[in-house]
């Protein structure tokens, strides 16, 4: 999994092509993205955030309508090519 972020994260075009992505989300969103990139589970996102697990399922949920995201994975992906985590070294 570790090399597929990286190789997808080193692909010029399409991380430059997904900057824009996350423009449409809320700042809450754009949180929650990022800490699923860095692979936190809802739990401990609720931790992080302060707020309750079925407030990060409804985050998350909104994310995968409004990103066009499959599953976790390619949030993950997209947190990675919008810029919001750097990829692992």
């Amino acid at each position: 999994m570790r090399r597929l972020i990286v190789e997808f994260a080193a692909r010029p075009e399409p991380a430059a092509a997904r900057r824009g992505v996350v423009d449409h989300i809320t700042g809450r969103e754009r949180e929650v993205l990022t800490l699923v990139g860095r692979g936190l589970s809802n739990a401990e996102m609720a931790r992080e955030l302060s707020i309750s697990v079925a407030t990060v399922k409804a985050h998350v949920a909104r994310l995968f309508t409004k990103l066009d995201a499959r599953d976790r994975v390619h949030l993950v992906i997209l947190a990675y090519e919008s810029g919001l985590v750097p990829p692992p070294r």
